[in-house]
């Protein structure tokens, strides 16, 4: 702040003192700055964009890097461009895992999804009860997955199955059955128990949904003489359809990239036959010590997942325009 001083008797040019700012100033100079949109978002969204900076962007390029050159643990190695996935795509245990992810990913989505969807349209029903059977559902989705897994794995033993010690003693089987000791059994084994994991989570999202139907919309279906599977189909579902997509698109994503439940469930045996792309990547790139292999095969679910993702983002898209 600059004040002009006057001379004495004659009439001298004005000096100017420079003032210090006041605390006032300052303050109003914050406060301008804060409604300064531009500056505002971005003092919101810097700790956000160095979070996923540090955590995401920075692994994702070194994975990146890893897959397009040479490196091995105690090897920097160097560039070798596509090289790493040519060998992938050539082995045939890559194969047999991608097979077994998508066939682990379809049917546990449409399982978790036809399961979840009846589970929400019981549990949207007004019945004694129904806030334990709601506590208790989300049990599974609760418990940490090695822990769960663990007890399922327990079930399918081979030798000490509860599972068959069950059936064989109520009559439905004479012999044991070969729950994890065989490629086929262990691979549905897997989806049941990620049915079992996941439905919880289909159930509370589609109930979610459910809630916010307007019942006027049933109650004129049924002056129009509809039953229930019609008010269902006609009614209910294509009210559903926004929500159910974005579940599904999250349901993928989760299950295309599991680790956890088929590494404790069987630790993709027997002989690899259960092996999706995250446990084959780990055991190429972390207990082998091929980290340049192991990225290849990881990054091989990017371009898979943008595509379904893409489609069903279109899919939606054309669902809010209509």
């Amino acid at each position: 702040m600059k004040n002009p001083i006057a001379g004495g008797a004659g009439r001298a040019a004005p000096v100017e003192v420079a003032l210090p700012h006041s605390r006032a100033s300052q303050r109003r100079t914050l406060k301008g700055l804060l409604e300064n949109e531009r500056f505002l978002a971005l003092v919101l969204l810097t700790p956000t964009v160095l979070i996923l900076g540090m955590f995401i962007a920075y692994p994702f390029g070194m994975g990146v890097w890893f897959a397009l050159s040479s490196i091995s643990v105690g090897n920097p190695g160097h560039f070798v461009g596509l090289k790493n996935f040519v060998k992938a795509w050539n082995d045939s245990i890559f194969r047999i895992a991608f097979w077994n992810t998508s066939v682990y990913t379809f049917w546990a989505t449409i399982f978790k999804l036809v399961l979840g969807m009846w589970l929400a349209l019981l549990l949207n029903r007004h019945f004694r009860g129904k806030r334990i059977v709601r506590a208790s559902m989300l049990l599974p989705f609760i418990v940490p997955t090695v822990l769960s897994t663990f007890a399922w794995r327990w079930m399918f033993d081979p030798t000490f199955s509860v599972l068959n010690w069950t059936l064989y003693k109520t009559g439905f089987i004479v012999t044991k059955l070969p729950f994890l000791s065989n490629g086929d059994w262990a691979l549905w084994c897997a989806i049941v128990v990620n049915t079992w994991r996941g439905m919880p989570f289909f159930a509370i999202t589609l109930l979610a949904g459910l809630q916010t139907i307007n019942t006027d919309l049933h109650e004129a279906a049924s002056l129009d003489g509809a039953n229930g599977w019609k008010r269902f189909w006609y009614v209910t579902w294509p009210l559903l359809k926004p929500v159910t997509v974005v579940v599904v698109v999250f349901s993928i994503i989760q299950t295309f990239s599991d680790f956890q439940l088929i590494y404790v469930l069987t630790g993709g045996g027997p002989a690899n036959s259960t092996h999706l792309l995250a446990t084959y990547a780990y055991q190429i790139g972390v207990a082998a010590g091929l980290l340049r292999e192991g990225a290849a095969i990881s990054l091989c679910m990017l371009p898979v997942l943008f595509v379904v993702v893409w489609i069903q983002l279109r899919y939606l898209r054309r669902l809010e325009g209509a």
